[in-house]
């Protein structure tokens, strides 16, 4: 008997072995010529294995009822694709490509089709039920009662059916979707999409977990090398680097209140998630697909892995890791640790990184002794420690944070709404900011562009060696020359000024300063020259080259007469800075002279959405085309930037060249490699050379320019030609002066900070940045010869002999026959400017 069962036992492991060949055949049927050696091996050593009698193997398995037809299904589509598999690897080659193995596979073909384990399972299956209940009914035969049996062996009852050579099983009728389903197409699909789910995707998956950071590196953090920022010679200006004074402090030592306002605005249930919120996922998801808005659902355990151990760029990818690296380091460290880790690793601006350092960085104090009102600030500013920054950024926007973090404290019922007004009310005192920084608004302006280009970890650890285009001598001569004249000019009623210089040739600023004194409070530290600010008057050459480019002239004659449009139902009627009209003059004298009604019907005839689209095709960034602009927007009804506007103009000296402006002359990493060049940068064809050159020559035509400004105004720089635009709000809260030569271009600008409106008899376009604007291009032109404009080709001079006049044009638009025009604005002249009236 022991002899029997372990003979059953063997039989059946044959077939299970043999059932596991079927596998290794499907996954060979891809992999072929390797795997098929396998087989090959595999069959030979179980080719000597006795078969197995179906009598044996329905003894040794016992299978319920209700899963027979289940499970015969199962092993019979099982065998069809086997059979199919069988005959394409062992009958579609040639014996030229098997050569010595086709006998191999030929002895495992006698073993694999003959001894099927799919098979054998579906016959006993289909068998199995029906000869037990024959068993029960049926009496042995004589010749069964007679026989001998072995001793201490019982008699085994069998079923007839078993005695037949084969069993009937009724197949489906072949439909086509069957055909195709065990067609050898569908057999290499089922095989293809087994190693794709199964082999192939867990390999890339093992592949991009093993290339992932490992938590680890949150324990082993070291500091790395500070950012060196130079002017262009080579000199320091400033050091980005963590405070060497920096030292981690333990969970036990940081005060609960600073504990309670960090979990209060950045992840209120940091202990009870697993590294993840699945409702903020779905949230940022949906904004990503639906809104085309990649957005954030970081939790502390999240940005500790973003900040410490990936990149903070806003990807798909970055998101992925940044999800699983979370759960992993949640798998590893407990919540205490976690949190510990991440108040002594978040950025909170500047130098300051962790809550130590923004302790002492803001407050000069230890991290122990921070009140409700401190903890409260500084728990705000990781979100955005350059926007919420109480020292460098907005102090009042620091403090809507504040009180977002206590109104969010008393709500989770960390503290009373009593304490969170008393916090709030509470004045802070701030530790002194100074540090060693030259150019310093040039040098926030430089940071924020490296976060945006290689992000904050990149910038404050990477080591760079940041070569800028900022001359340091002359921008200590600007800031010098913008403070003598903000004091000088405190009768006009402004207390601020800006001024940036601008290398036209390569778009480099040489000279960048955001205000009176970088030092004088928050006032002080807020970059205007960054700012968004009307820009008045200032625009019109954008205007007047739309125009141009548009065929006409600088020679066309526009009426200078009292219009009013009606726009979105409301009047406009746009009037001239001096309230008086000038009747029928030419584009050159309107540029020239400023004139808002000219500038206004230009326009209104050429679109202002043109206007627009050419004011960002030349550097304006912010101006987007979206069908909401008025009329205005060509006396400065749509905001700029100083620096931005001064490359708008430089575009003018360029021959029509659009080149962006950059503060870097050359970027290298830690190791010496440099991957920033000034030089690549692209330049872009935005306006004809000839456009550019006559409206360069109108700017800079002092006789056109004398009724309103006179012959020696601060527009005039002996010994040069210089093109220059001023401008002024109508509110004179703003006032410009923009002027270039082929080589730089200065922009400045004069008003107040709290956008409180200067003298309104006194402040004008020659008493307010002009004379900073002329002592600033005096001191960038001193000892440099005059540089006049290059005439490009296609530029025609004409001489009007009527009235003297010489006029310059684009030999691809008409040329009038008289230059000057009439003395006296004629009816019909009336008659068209009405007709001309836009509703």
């Amino acid at each position: 008997m022991a002899k029997k069962e372990k003979i059953e036992k063997t039989d059946l492991i044959t077939h299970i072995l043999i059932g596991i060949i079927e596998l290794l055949v499907i996954i060979g049927y891809v992999f072929l010529w390797p795997i098929e050696r396998s087989i090959c091996f595999i069959a030979k050593i179980f080719n000597s294995i006795k078969k197995t009698s179906l009598k044996t193997a329905k003894n040794f398995i016992s299978i319920p009822k209700t899963l027979t037809k289940p499970l015969f299904l199962i092993f019979s589509v099982f065998g069809r694709v086997r059979r199919t598999i069988t005959r394409i690897v062992v009958f579609s080659f040639r014996a030229d490509l098997l050569g010595p193995a086709r006998s191999e596979l030929s002895r495992y073909r006698s073993i694999f089709v003959k001894a099927s384990f799919s098979r054998i399972v579906g016959k006993i299956l289909f068998t199995k039920h029906k000869s037990k209940r024959s068993s029960k009914t049926n009496k042995p035969t004589q010749a069964a009662k007679t026989k001998k049996e072995p001793a201490g062996s019982k008699n085994i009852p069998l079923d007839k059916s078993l005695k037949k050579k084969s069993v009937k099983v009724s197949h489906p009728k072949r439909t086509a979707l069957r055909k195709f389903l065990l067609s050898p197409f569908a057999t290499f699909f089922y095989g293809g999409l087994f190693v794709l789910l199964f082999i192939v995707a867990p390999a890339m998956t093992y592949l991009w977990y093993k290339q992932l950071p490992q938590p680890v590196l949150l324990e082993q953090r070291a500091y790395n090398s500070s950012t060196r920022i130079l002017d262009r010679k080579g000199r320091l200006l400033y050091e980005i680097y963590v405070d060497k004074n920096y030292a981690p402090v333990r969970l036990e030592d940081i005060p609960q209140v600073v504990i309670d306002s960090t979990l209060a605005i950045e992840d209120s249930e940091f202990y009870s998630h697993h590294g993840f919120r699945v409702t903020s996922i779905v949230r940022a998801a949906k904004a990503t697909l639906l809104e085309d808005d990649l957005q954030g659902a970081s939790t502390i355990t999240q940005q500790l892995v973003k900040n410490v151990l990936l990149t903070p760029e806003r990807t798909i990818s970055r998101k992925v890791k940044e999800l699983v690296l979370s759960i992993l380091v949640e798998q590893k460290y407990s919540k205490n640790e976690i949190l510990e880790f991440y108040l002594n690793n978040i950025p909170y601006g500047g130098t300051a990184y962790g809550v130590q350092a923004a302790a002492n960085k803001y407050f000069g104090k230890d991290v122990s002794d921070l009140d409700l009102a401190e903890a409260s600030l500084l728990a705000g500013l990781p979100s955005a420690p350059s926007v919420y920054s109480p020292v460098s950024g907005n102090y009042d926007l620091a403090k809507e944070r504040q009180k977002q973090v206590l109104d969010r404290m008393v709500e989770l019922g960390f503290i009373r709404s009593a304490d969170a007004e008393v916090a709030y009310a509470q004045e802070l005192v701030f530790a002194s900011q100074q540090e060693y920084i030259r150019a310093p608004h040039f040098v926030e302006f430089v940071r924020k562009s490296l976060y945006e280009i290689f992000g904050q970890r990149m910038v404050d650890f990477g080591g760079l060696s940041v070569t800028t285009t900022l001359d340091l001598d002359l921008q200590d001569q600007v800031q010098e020359i913008v403070r003598e004249e903000v004091d000088a000019g405190a009768r006009f009623g402004f207390s601020n000024a800006a001024a940036v210089v601008v290398d036209v040739r390569t778009g480099g600023i040489l000279a960048h300063v955001g205000s009176y004194d970088y030092f004088l409070g928050s006032d002080g530290k807020f970059d205007v020259a960054t700012a968004y600010r009307q820009p008045g008057s200032s625009v019109k050459p954008i205007t007047y080259a739309l125009a141009l480019e548009n065929g006409m002239t600088a020679a066309s004659t526009v009426v200078d007469a009292p219009i009013t449009y009606q726009s979105y139902g409301q009047k406009y009627s746009p009037k001239n800075y001096d309230n008086t009209y000038h009747g029928v003059v030419t584009l050159r004298t309107a540029l020239a002279n400023s004139y808002n009604i000219p500038a206004v019907k230009l326009v209104s005839q050429l679109g202002p959405d043109n206007m627009v689209q050419l004011g960002h095709d030349m550097g304006l960034s912010n101006w987007k085309v979206d069908n909401t602009y008025g009329l205005a927007v060509t006396l400065g009804g749509k905001e700029v930037r100083l620096v931005d506007l001064v490359g708008a103009f430089s575009t003018f000296a360029r021959s029509g060249r659009q080149r962006p402006i950059s503060p870097f002359a050359s970027i290298k990493d830690s190791n010496g490699f440099e991957i920033y060049n000034i030089t690549r940068n692209y330049e872009k064809q935005v306006l004809s050379p000839q456009t550019s050159y006559i409206i360069s020559n109108i700017l800079s035509d002092n006789n056109a320019r004398t009724p309103a400004f006179g012959p020696r105004s601060q527009l005039v720089v002996p010994g040069h030609v210089v093109s220059v635009k001023t401008g002024t709000t109508n509110d004179i809260r703003d006032n410009w002066t923009i002027g270039y030569t082929p080589t730089y271009a200065v922009g400045v600008w004069v008003g107040n900070n709290d956008n409180r409106a200067m003298n309104r008899n006194l402040a004008s376009g020659l008493s307010g940045a002009a004379p900073i604007w002329n002592r600033v291009m005096g001191s960038v032109l001193k000892d440099i010869p005059d540089e006049p404009f290059i005439i490009p080709d296609g530029i025609v001079v004409k001489t009007d002999p009527s009235c003297g006049a010489i006029e310059v044009f684009d030999e691809k638009n008409p040329i009038p026959s008289r230059i000057c025009p009439a003395p006296k604005e004629k009816d019909s002249d009336k008659d068209k400017d009405k007709e001309n009236k836009k509703d």
